[in-house]
């Protein structure tokens, strides 16, 4: 293989030409072990978007509880794309799934998305873990009713 398609220098020429070679069946020239780590990648990828979307969700979600004098239609409508965007990506991958069984996983997202929250409202006295089911948060009618942190 070429230095110009190096994965380390080019990963994009390096993609097309694996690409290719696989398609040609040249197996004995892949780079397998980048192919192994790209592959691994792209899953990686997919959780770190269903952790990125809920924890905009969640943060929209304590905002909306938390500010109830701050409510306005960017929120609403932010929330609702949340929810269409997990959901779309939950059927399209649907291995995904399983993280929202994770309560590792849910920890981080709740951490996510109170940082996000306490940057956007300057208030830090946030609940431990989140207190809504996942079923809750993706309820199209669920909005959560005003708690005020005086």
């Amino acid at each position: 293989m070429p230095a110009a398609n190096s994965y380390d220098t080019d990963v994009m020429a390096w993609a097309n030409e694996q690409a290719r070679l696989l398609r040609a069946g040249r197996f004995d020239a892949l780079d397998i072990e980048h192919i192994a780590d790209e592959i691994e990648d792209v899953g990686k990828s997919e959780q770190r978007e269903l952790a990125s979307r809920m924890a905009v969700l969640l943060a929209h979600l304590l905002k909306w509880q938390l500010q109830p004098e701050r409510r306005g239609a960017s929120w609403e409508i932010t929330v609702r794309n949340q929810r269409k965007a997990i959901t779309l990506h939950l059927k399209q991958v649907s291995s995904l799934k399983a993280k929202l069984d994770d309560a590792e996983w849910w920890d981080v997202v709740w951490g996510d998305a109170t940082s996000q929250a306490a940057n956007e409202t300057g208030l830090g006295d946030f609940p431990e873990s989140c207190p809504w089911t996942f079923d809750q948060v993706m309820n199209p009618d669920f909005w959560p009713a005003p708690l005020l942190l005086y």
